[in-house]
C-alpha cells in the first residue's frame, strides 16, 4: 500500500472517530437535557410560567393543565394536571422547586398531577412538606390520595432512604376573598359559583402588576369582576363542534354530551368578550385540546371582541404581564 492511501485512510478514520465522539457528546448533553439534575430557579419578577397548556383529553403536545406564578426564588402552581413532573422539566423547574399548590377544584383535570409532584419530587431530595389551598373537596382529595399511596410510600422512604417530611402534605380549604402575602406578592381567591362544585380563581399581585388565573367555563360575570383591569388573564378557550356539525362530518357522537361540554367551558366564540368586559390588557390561552384550528385562527376569532395581547403559549412558555 502506497503512503498515498495511507494518508487518505488515515484521514477517513479520524474523521469517522471525531463523527462518532461529536455523536456520543451530543448524545449526551440531550440526556443532560433530559433528565440531569436541575438549578433552582430565580425569576427577578413576577412571572407566568405555563407549565402545562392543555386539557383533561390526551395530548402528547400540550400535558395537562398547571400555571406556575414565579418571584425570587417561589414559584407557586395553580392546579396540577396529568404529566406534571415532564412539564416542569420542560419548563426547567426542578420537580421540587414548587411548595405551594393552589386548586381551581377538585376535578381530575386540575388534580391527576398531585401524586406525581408529590412523589417525584421526593425522590428529588425534597425536605420540606408541600402546601395545598383549595376549595371544599381539597381536603378529602389529598387524604385520599395519600392514603393510596401508604404502604408504598413507606416502603420506598425506608429503602433508600427518602426525608420523612418530603412526601407530606399540608392541605388548607379556603373560599372567596382569602388572602396571603408571600415575599411581596400579594395572592387572593375570588369563587366562581354556579358549576358543579366549588370552584376559585386566583389572582396575584406584586406592586402594580397582576395576574388572574382561572381554571373554569362557568360563572363569567363573577370572573370579569373578580379579574377587573388585571395585567394578564389566564384562561381556557375551548372549541366543543356543534353536534350538527359532527353530524355533517359522518362522525359518531353522543349530542347530548356535545352540548353539556359546550356549557361547561369557555369557548373560543366568547373567551374574548369576557376579556374585554374584565379590562384585561393581555390574555392568555390554555387548556387547549387537539386543534380543530391553527393558533392563528384561534386568535382570529378572540380577536373580533378583544383588542388586547392575545397569546396562545406552549408548554414551558414565560410570559411577563
Amino acid at each position: 500500500m502506497n503512503l498515498r492511501l495511507v494518508l487518505i485512510f488515515g484521514l477517513m478514520a479520524v474523521i469517522v472517530i471525531a463523527w462518532s465522539a461529536s455523536f456520543v457528546v451530543l448524545r449526551a448533553a440531550e440526556l443532560g437535557a433530559l433528565v440531569g439534575p436541575l438549578e433552582e430557579r430565580h425569576f427577578p419578577s413576577l412571572t407566568v410560567v405555563a407549565v402545562g397548556t392543555g386539557s383533561d383529553y390526551e395530548n402528547p403536545e400540550r400535558l395537562g393543565p398547571s400555571t406556575a406564578l414565579a418571584w425570587g426564588n417561589n414559584i407557586v402552581l395553580v392546579d396540577a394536571g396529568r404529566g406534571l413532573s415532564e412539564a416542569l422539566r420542560k419548563s426547567l423547574i426542578p420537580v421540587k422547586q414548587p411548595r405551594l399548590i393552589l386548586l381551581s377544584n377538585v376535578l381530575p383535570v386540575n388534580t391527576v398531577g398531585l401524586d406525581d409532584l408529590i412523589y417525584t419530587g421526593w425522590l428529588e431530595d425534597r425536605e420540606e412538606p408541600i402546601r395545598v389551598l383549595g376549595p371544599a373537596g381539597s381536603v378529602a382529595l389529598i387524604e385520599g390520595l395519600l392514603a393510596a399511596h401508604a404502604a408504598g410510600a413507606q416502603a420506598l422512604g425506608r429503602a433508600l432512604p427518602l426525608s420523612a417530611a418530603g412526601d407530606r402534605v399540608r392541605v388548607e380549604e379556603v373560599g372567596d376573598g382569602y388572602t396571603e402575602e408571600i415575599d411581596g406578592v400579594r395572592l387572593r381567591a375570588g369563587a366562581l359559583p354556579g358549576g358543579p362544585l366549588a370552584t376559585l380563581a386566583w389572582r396575584f399581585e406584586r406592586g402594580k402588576r397582576s395576574v388572574v388565573v382561572s381554571g373554569a367555563g362557568w360563572a363569567p360575570e363573577a370572573l370579569v369582576e373578580f379579574a377587573r383591569d388585571t395585567d394578564l388573564l389566564v384562561h381556557e378557550a375551548v372549541f366543543v363542534p356543534p353536534p350538527e356539525d359532527i353530524e355533517d362530518a359522518g362522525v359518531i357522537a353522543d349530542p347530548e354530551r356535545l352540548i353539556r361540554e359546550a356549557e361547561f367551558h369557555t369557548s373560543i366564540e366568547h373567551v374574548g368578550s369576557l376579556a374585554t368586559d374584565a379590562r384585561a390588557r393581555q390574555l392568555a390561552l390554555i387548556r387547549m385540546r387537539p386543534p380543530p384550528f391553527y393558533n392563528f385562527q384561534v386568535k382570529i376569532i378572540v380577536s373580533q371582541s378583544y383588542d388586547g395581547t392575545i397569546w396562545i403559549p406552549e408548554d414551558g412558555d414565560e410570559l411577563t404581564p
